[in-house]
């Protein structure tokens, strides 16, 4: 399974027939100037192509007035002047003879994908649909949207594949209001939206659109907004926004299908928008996006526990580890040392190794030296149980080492971070979402290694899903240590998260504890002033 993409040459055949600044730039280029971006560099070829049918007006029923259908089906016959006059009864809208055509091919487009995931033939994919749909409601075109593309794909997936919860992530620079009004009172979709706000001051201008509209009735709290009331917001900003505000309720929610109504005007560039975010940062986003509702992500196929590697008489850059003496420990050494070469050539982007129990603390010892000699700049160690730092590691700002599972939280340094496991799911959910990805993002190593010693405590769905985070800050170079005798579903579960599958669900969710709490905010504290994204973050 692979990415599907969805588009029709159709969608750019409305354009403004009058002069109008303000819709101007809903121009047939917008769509054109992103498939060829993606032409260019190689990847509309990696994709399965679909080409976007027309929804029926069954469909749009899903949430339009059959009035309003009405009503957008008879722009086919008007003339421009009659075009300008119903255009001039919205806001920011225009209207054209083939409107009605592309806006139901946009959302055919959106309805194709959401069959397409969820029938197993992709596991995720991009429709480029035009217009957009964010701003639509029930009756009423608004900000360049006739149909709502996202909210009818929501409705559809719960009608025809029988889905319970969705999750619909809006990181357009305009707050989504048509989306939040068609699902303020439905808690079977949780909506999360960023948006320019400047308390009320940036359009849509809308009370509703700030922190406190939360919905109503049975959909209060299903509603997500994050108003923001300056420009400039970068990297961090929205990296910090996705760790410490949707994905600790994305994955309590534990939705079935994820949904993104994706925007670019929140990014770098758009003079609308006037954002800093980098277009490298929107790719980490889905990447952690990926991690929920069984996503299906496309990646490169790891190593494995097994593969073949030199047996080393005397590996380099090794102290003396008299658990390194053994024969068995010294050939599982040199396959980890074998598998690093790979990773930091390029050969691999990920990989897993077996280690006897007495030697994983010997083994990850010489692993790092040997990586940070081998052309890592920065490496990033999550060691997992019962596992010490080498006591000769310098803390020269190259390597991190973060110790899950250690007796008490502690930073005895900024590169030395020590915090006990969290008996919760929303414990260990709060220590990775609010420490951990923080922390390595802020570091942003060029090598991961993730080491689940003797007694690590984890499940393998915690396992798995610590592994898939963690490929995002190093671009998938990670590496993961496991004991020997660990189980074939735990190995197995490793491998697909390092292949680009979702992890197992956690299961049902508890909430963290006050004693790891408090623990965990007495130790970002005195972290905060170094780390950057820490600094940005909310109290866990």
């Amino acid at each position: 399974m692979g990415t599907a993409l969805v588009y029709h040459e159709d969608m750019t055949a409305a354009r403004l027939l009058w002069e109008d600044p303000e819709c101007e730039i809903e121009c047939p280029q917008r769509l054109t100037a992103a498939l060829e971006g993606l032409q260019q560099r190689g990847l509309e070829q990696r994709c399965l192509r679909l080409v976007a049918r027309e929804a029926s007006e069954a469909e749009l029923g899903l949430v339009h007035s059959p009035e309003y259908v009405a009503l957008l089906r008879g722009t086919q016959a008007l003339g421009t002047q009659e075009l300008q006059a119903l255009s001039g009864q919205y806001d920011a809208v225009y209207f054209h003879p083939r409107t009605f055509h592309c806006a139901r091919l946009a959302v055919g487009a959106a309805l194709q994908l959401v069959d397409a995931v969820m029938t197993g033939a992709v596991r995720n994919g991009l429709a480029l649909v035009r217009p957009p749909g964010h701003h639509s409601q029930r009756a009423a075109a608004n900000g360049f949207c006739v149909f709502n593309s996202v909210a009818i794909a929501a409705r559809h997936a719960k009608q025809k594949h029988g889905l319970h919860r969705v999750l619909i992530v809006d990181w357009d620079v305009h707050h989504g209001q048509g989306t939040q009004y068609i699902f303020e009172d439905d808690p079977s979709v949780l909506y999360f939206s960023w948006h320019r706000y400047e308390h009320r001051r940036f359009w849509p201008y809308l009370r509703e659109s700030d922190a406190d509209a939360v919905g109503q009735g049975q959909g209060l709290g299903f509603t997500v907004n994050l108003p923001w009331n300056q420009v400039g917001m970068g990297n961090a900003d929205y990296m910090a926004a996705f760790l410490h505000v949707l994905l600790p309720l994305a994955f309590e929610f534990d939705p079935e299908l994820v949904l993104v109504s994706a925007g670019f005007d929140s990014a770098i560039g758009d003079p609308e928008g006037q954002m800093q975010a980098t277009p490298e940062c929107f790719a980490h986003l889905t990447q952690l996006l990926q991690v929920l509702a069984d996503g299906r992500c496309p990646g490169v196929y790891p190593e494995c526990p097994g593969s073949p590697g030199p047996l080393l008489d005397e590996p380099p850059a090794a102290r003396p580890h008299k658990a390194l003496a053994q024969d068995k420990a010294l050939t599982a050494l040199g396959k980890v040392l074998y598998l690093l070469d790979r990773l930091l050539d390029g050969q691999v982007s990920s990989g897993i190794a077996a280690t006897p129990a007495p030697a994983t603390a010997a083994t990850l010892d010489v692993a790092i030296r040997c990586g940070l000699s081998h052309g890592a700049q920065r490496l990033l160690c999550v060691a997992v149980g019962q596992l010490d730092r080498p006591p000769d590691l310098t803390d020269d700002g190259r390597n991190l080492w973060l110790n899950i599972g250690g007796k008490e939280a502690a930073a005895p340094s900024t590169f030395h971070v020590c915090v006990p496991l969290p008996g919760t799911t929303g414990g260990f959910l709060n220590c990775v979402l609010a420490l951990v990805l923080p922390l390595a993002y802020s570091f942003q190593p060029d090598l991961v290694l993730v080491a689940l010693g003797p007694a690590h405590g984890l499940r393998d769905p915690q396992a798995a899903l610590l592994t898939a985070l963690l490929r995002g800050p190093a671009g998938g170079r990670v590496l993961a240590l496991i004991d020997e005798e660990s189980t074939p579903q735990l190995v197995g579960v490793l491998a697909r998260v390092l292949h680009g599958e979702a992890p197992p669900s956690l299961g049902p969710f508890s909430m963290a504890s006050p004693e790891d709490m408090q623990a965990l905010m007495r130790l970002r504290g005195p972290l905060e002033p170094q780390w950057k994204m820490l600094q940005v973050a909310a109290s866990p």
